[in-house]
């Protein structure tokens, strides 16, 4: 067995069933030599920029793709991708003269959680889910859902291609400069060989994940005594958490006493998710269970994940005021317990897609949306997605100078 296969399974939530183990020891020990994706001076770099966020004094806008697809990874498309996220971060920066860290939620975010292992076909049959093109296909048929271990090595290729092409200045205007730079990649760390895999040692005589300056671990895989909050606790990134309604200040304060127990700005970044009808009741609940502990993090609204609806055509997506909603009250409640609104995380696609509506009435409509490109959960468009900023920039209020 290599010794990047995970020790404790029964630990380790939300994991492909990969079948072919001899296919993915030999994938992992490939990984293992290959080169760093990021640098731990990367990760540091990050970490500082998020200190200031942490002391109130920067915002974080954090976007991009829900499951990112090997076919929508060529370069030119990771430069839409990565200007989308600079416009919208050049946007509130204008709006409230704060600093914006920049973090992408591409080059790497090929794996997805699911709330069910298999997916109903409409002839009666089933397959499994499909669960990021790291690790299977879109297509519903049983051989594209099969697990591949092989996709690892695509998705570091992919990676890597698209770390060079953000490093690339390109010409603007008549003058060649690197408008797109420091763009901060992310995912989430969900496949937990993959990650191991690219551990590489830092100049502490630690360890740091260098698959991406910062990592985030999902709402369904952020148990303290599991293995996803170990990998987390064991590294030296910038990581995020996302928090859901039901999170008690007890699940949290645990999570604090694990990623962030010297509580150093910049280290820990809990990223809500609790919906806009249940924000308004559970984020107060959870921050006064916290009490002064609650400063030990950075908060960021992620008003994506708790908003999701069905069309009457059967599509996932997402109403553009509970976005918009999630957001108020997020801003709300945080100026209300003294503490510094950090950021954005969304969904979003640069291009004009028509994922999410912009109204209830909306979801009523019979016939299917018309451009529905995201293989998983519904995406912003541009004009959506700067609507939302537009918004946080109003409830920010600017640091004192």
């Amino acid at each position: 067995m290599s010794n990047t296969r995970l020790l404790i399974p029964s630990r380790a939530v939300q994991q492909p069933d990969w079948t072919r183990w001899d296919d993915l020891d030999r994938v992992l020990a490939e990984l293992s030599g290959r080169p760093a994706l990021v640098s731990e001076e990367s990760t540091a770099a990050l970490r500082e920029e998020l200190a200031f966020v942490a002391r109130g004094t920067a915002f974080v806008v954090q976007a991009g793709d829900c499951a990112e697809l090997f076919s929508d990874s060529t370069p030119e498309r990771v430069r839409a991708k990565a200007t989308a996220l600079h416009t919208l971060g050049d946007l509130f920066e204008s709006l409230t003269k704060i600093p914006v860290v920049r973090i992408g939620r591409f080059a790497g975010q090929y794996a997805k959680p699911r709330s069910n292992p298999w997916e109903q076909l409409p002839d009666g049959s089933r397959v499994p889910v499909y669960r990021g093109d790291a690790v299977n296909g879109a297509e519903p048929t049983a051989a594209a859902r099969q697990p591949d271990p092989h996709r690892l090595l695509r998705a570091y290729e992919l990676t890597r291609q698209a770390l060079a092409e953000l490093r690339t200045p390109r010409p603007t205007a008549g003058t060649v400069t690197s408008v797109l730079a420091p763009t901060y990649i992310s995912h989430e760390a969900l496949l937990l060989e993959y990650e191991h895999a690219l551990l590489r040692s830092d100049t502490h005589g630690g360890r740091y994940a260098s698959s991406a300056p910062f990592l985030w671990i999902g709402e369904r895989t952020r148990q303290p005594d599991h293995a996803h909050i170990d990998l987390a606790a064991a590294i030296s990134n910038p990581v995020g958490v996302k928090v859901g309604p039901d999170a008690s200040a007890a699940d949290v304060t645990a999570l604090l006493d694990r990623l962030n127990p010297a509580a150093r700005p910049g280290r820990l970044t809990l990223i809500v998710r609790m919906g806009a009808q249940r924000i308004g009741t559970a984020l107060p609940a959870l921050l006064d269970g916290l009490g002064p502990r609650a400063a030990e993090a950075i908060w960021m609204t992620d008003p994506m994940h708790g908003n999701t609806r069905t069309t009457a055509a059967g599509q996932k997506s997402r109403v553009l005021t509970d976005v918009l909603a999630e957001v108020q009250t997020f801003f709300t409640v945080m100026r209300a317990h003294g503490l510094h609104a950090g950021g954005l995380h969304l969904e979003s696609a640069p291009d004009d897609v028509t994922e999410c509506v912009a109204s209830p009435a909306d979801l009523d409509d019979e016939t299917p949306l018309p451009r529905y490109e995201s293989a998983c959960d519904p995406r912003l468009n541009p004009a959506q997605a700067e609507e939302v900023v537009r918004l946080a920039a109003s409830l920010t209020v600017a640091p004192a100078t």
